[in-house]
């Protein structure tokens, strides 16, 4: 017998080992998962447009994101990405999943944008240098991680946010898409339930160290219009304070 547990980054291996379904997987695992998602690209799944959240778009027309550094979590096929780049802004976008980079990849040559596109677990290796960011924009990959993955969040963000800087999130809605269980349930059930839904108070209680811009239902967008929308989200924007209180 050997007990192996000595570290918080211990502990945290152990409890990502718990969930068995491929997409709740923070390894190789969760990889091909994703991949087999993305293998068909005619699926008719909301976020495969080539459109940037309609949130996203705002905070850019209403000045309140200005271009800078941005880094993109779970950037998937990089509709968003794309948009920063278009903008001006400097950009980095990380996803675990090879086929979704292939395809953004082939988006970013389409359109011309510049955006460095990086392979990996978003709290690995493949971001250990990078920072410090005007922008962190995560669109989706808040809701898929596993209750005791919010401290890694949260470290991520205190780790390579500039001061001043600026988080914006897209996540399922309590009342709307994914699970409203109590967290225990998760690591009981051991699956995430197709992803964690919030509460707009949940939200402000782990992001309260940051400064709320906004925070409502995102705008339901028509097939015809140039942004994507779904009000089963919340979208959110929080701004880290330039000085520590």
């Amino acid at each position: 017998m050997t007990r192996e547990i000595r570290t918080v980054d211990d502990v945290m291996t152990m409890l990502d080992a718990l969930f068995s379904e491929g997409a709740d997987r923070w390894t190789d695992e969760g990889a091909a998962w994703w991949d087999g998602f993305y293998a068909d690209r005619s699926k008719p799944i909301p976020f495969f447009v080539p459109k940037p959240d309609e949130s996203l778009a705002s905070h850019v027309d209403k000045g309140r994101l200005k271009p800078g550094r941005a880094l993109e979590l779970g950037c998937g096929p990089g509709r968003n990405a794309l948009y920063l780049a278009a903008h001006g802004f400097d950009v980095d976008a990380v996803d675990l999943s090879p086929a979704a980079l292939d395809w953004a990849r082939e988006r970013a040559r389409e359109s011309g944008a510049d955006v460095r596109f990086h392979l990996g677990d978003i709290f690995g290796p493949v971001l250990a240098d990078k920072g410090p960011y005007d922008l962190i924009y995560d669109s989706g990959c808040f809701h898929h991680l596993p209750p005791h993955r919010r401290i890694s969040c949260l470290a991520l963000l205190d780790r390579v946010l500039a001061p001043g800087g600026h988080f914006a999130l897209n996540c399922f809605a309590a009342g709307g898409m994914g699970s409203e269980l109590p967290d225990t349930a998760f690591y009981r059930d051991r699956s995430l339930h197709g992803g964690l839904a919030y509460s707009a108070e949940s939200l402000r209680s782990i992001f309260r160290a940051y400064d709320e811009v906004e925070l409502r239902p995102m705008l339901a967008q028509s097939a015809d219009s140039p942004h994507f929308g779904e009000d089963f989200l919340w979208t959110a924007l929080f701004r880290r304070p330039t000085f520590a209180p």
